[in-house]
């Protein structure tokens, strides 16, 4: 009794706190509280939360299952055009009456519950269905991630307005308290105008941890164009031309006719009115080294192959030996001349992929004698007699799980699972700088594609931006319900996406450090995005085995392609946009034409529609499938001519 009248008066504090005089005065009269002085009562915040947080109990434990049943069959029995969207909501009320169950002391009545009912959801939700069936106490509720998740946070429900009248008139017809209280307080319907959507509409956007995306989260304008380079480009293209004019043989000529063809090329004149404003994000100023290596690059992507289903990739496939449950992840830099690998051990090795050795820079002694005027000053910094063709890297202390190479391929970040993120200089080979904010394992990393800034990605549920001379994030973006499992730069390098255990993908914007698109559709982690080449459409893939394609300009799905076995840990667009390659723990590697999905869009219908058809059908975008002996794909990379690099580990029998 004690207990109870303390609850009873942290509440009537809290009441008090924020002004609720009315429902102050109620509570008193319903509790016999009148002489009760606010002033003279001692706060107890612990009691307050768990009066905010405890579910509330209706009694007999009896009544959830009748209510749950009577709901099920109502859905059943609907009209064929609104049981799909009712049917949503059968999900989310099991779960809460479990909980609700669970809180109560009523841990049989809800296991019972669960047992019978859970079978006939959707197999996407079996997998949390089964995490929730093992929290049977009270105490077991706390500091659980998906318990907290759902006590927290509405689950989201895009419902027409038909459907929504109907769900009504039958909780109106019915009056069930247990059925209508858990409604109100833990659902959130987002309701539109127009058709109630089919079974597989509904099924493409749904399966994360708290339901759809709002239409409002994705009603922000996007600027998905790249940006304008002209100067560079023009010199690059001019150099073409030269080379061109200057005579070859015959058979060169249809080469050259392709390579004008190609986009890289195309748009040089025009600006893309999707394009940031200039100087909306602040990036680096290009140095004169920087401006050849960029010249350097346009002049060999000139040179490459346009691919195609008629002229697919020549791949490359390295295989790390005597490497099973060490080697964690892989990255190539962008010109492909070096390739890091991270360990389970903490350590880092650097190869070099051309006939060019790794070589240190010259010591103190010697630099001084260097003529810094002369061009090739870098070239002599480095002292020839210490090249070697693999350099270790030593310094974290935990596993590392994501490499990324900065532009100029001066800089090597690394990320692990001591909470650090490191940045490593590839002239002296040490570590020059170690980032400290996250409190928890980091896993991924990735350099802005204009270098400087990065981003990160952690098991504290946050993705980060910096800057490579700030100690601090400069940016931390909050609002995944769980681990944010990898996170890419958009080609322009205004925005971040990220993708996380929640099954959700956020893009964020740079500069406000808001997040600008929210999209629902994967049934399982995600462990890899890739941006197209044109910046319009974000791939993305992880454990359900699906390689999913977003249109950024609504955040719409536009298509899901379901061919792999097995989780997919990597994405990689063709220089030239035209094809999209997915690698496997299934051992393979699949070509994926990108040009004819994205031709076959309906982008116009996509600007009036709340919810476009997703394109499914794998085969006919499928183009071909490599399959390895027994090497998981960890990594894949173009080079500049378009040639397809695949890294991974061989897998002896019997080591899965």
């Amino acid at each position: 009794m004690e207990r109870d009248k303390s609850t009873m008066l942290a509440l009537l504090q809290l009441l008090h706190k924020y002004n609720f005089k009315e429902t102050e005065e109620l509570f008193r009269k319903e509790a016999n509280l009148q002489n009760v002085s606010i002033e003279d009562t001692p706060q107890n915040d612990s009691e307050v939360n768990s009066v905010l947080s405890a579910y509330k109990s209706e009694g007999d434990p009896a009544l959830y299952e009748k209510s749950y049943g009577e709901l099920k069959k109502f859905v059943e029995s609907s009209l064929d055009i609104y049981k799909h969207e009712l049917g949503t909501i059968l999900y989310p009320v099991l779960v809460h009456m479990y909980l609700e169950l669970v809180y109560n002391n009523h841990s049989n009545e809800g296991k019972q519950l669960i047992e019978k009912h859970s079978n006939s959801l959707e197999e996407y939700y079996q997998n949390d269905l089964k995490k929730l069936s093992h929290v049977s106490k009270r105490e077991h509720m706390a500091g659980n991630e998906l318990i907290d998740t759902f006590k927290s946070n509405q689950f989201i429900i895009r419902m027409s307005r038909d459907t929504l009248s109907i769900l009504k008139r039958y909780l109106q017809e019915k009056k069930h308290s247990i059925l209508l209280n858990i409604i109100q307080e833990h659902l959130y319907f987002d309701m539109y105008e127009g058709v109630a959507r089919n079974k597989s509409q509904i099924d493409a956007t749904s399966g994360a941890l708290v339901g759809e995306a709002t239409r409002q989260d994705n009603k922000t304008k996007v600027y998905y164009g790249l940006l304008k380079e002209p100067d560079i480009q023009n010199i690059a293209t001019k150099d073409e031309e030269e080379e061109e004019d200057n005579g070859g043989p015959d058979s060169d000529k249809p080469k050259k006719k392709k390579a004008k063809k190609d986009p890289l090329f195309s748009k040089k004149t025009k600006s893309d009115p999707n394009a940031p404003p200039i100087g909306r994000m602040p990036l680096p100023n290009l140095k004169d080294v920087d401006k050849l290596e960029k010249i350097k690059a346009l002049r060999e992507a000139s040179k490459r192959v346009v691919l195609g289903p008629e002229s697919l990739p020549s791949i490359c496939f390295y295989t790390l030996l005597n490497s099973v449950n060490n080697v964690i992840c892989a990255e190539v830099a962008e010109d492909s001349s070096l390739l890091a690998v991270g360990f389970r051990d903490s350590l880092i090795r650097v190869w070099s992929l051309v006939p060019q050795k790794l070589r240190m820079m010259k010591d103190a002694d010697q630099l001084v004698e260097v003529n810094y005027e002369s061009e090739d000053v870098l070239v002599r910094m480095m002292d020839d007699k210490t090249a070697e063709s693999v350099r270790s890297l030593y310094g974290h202390s935990g596993p590392v799980y994501c490499l990324s190479f900065s532009p100029d391929k001066n800089l090597l970040l690394s990320c692990s699972e001591d909470g650090t993120v490191r940045l490593w200089s590839l002239h002296t080979w040490t570590c020059v700088v170690c980032y400290k904010g996250h409190l928890f394992p980091v896993w991924s990393v990735k350099f802005s594609p204009h270098g400087y800034y990065f981003a990160t990605g952690s098991h504290d549920k946050t993705a980060r931006l910096w800057a490579t001379d700030s100690h601090q994030p400069l940016r931390i973006f909050a609002g995944h319900y769980s681990d944010v499992d990898v996170v890419q730069f958009h080609p322009n390098s205004n925005y971040i996406a990220s993708g996380s255990s929640d099954m959700t993908i956020r893009l964020w914007d740079c500069v406000t450090g808001n997040q600008v698109r929210l999209m629902t559709g994967h049934k399982a982690p995600i462990y890899s995005l890739a941006f197209s080449a044109e910046g319009r459409f974000l791939a993305s893939a992880g454990a359900d085995s699906r390689v999913l394609i977003w249109d950024l300009a609504h955040g719409h799905l536009v298509a899901a392609l379901a061919s792999h076995t097995a989780t997919i840990y990597c994405l990689s667009f063709s220089r030239d946009g035209n094809i999209l390659v997915s690698g496997s723990l299934d051992c393979s590697i699949k070509l994926w034409d990108f040009t004819k999905l994205a031709e076959e869009m309906s982008l116009e219908d996509v600007n009036v529609s709340h919810n476009p058809d997703v394109k499914t059908n794998t085969e006919s975008y499928l183009l071909r499938s490599f399959g390895t002996k027994s090497s998981t794909i960890i990594a894949l990379h173009f080079t500049r001519r378009n040639l397809l690099l695949g890294f991974g580990s061989y897998l002896q029998a019997g080591t899965i």
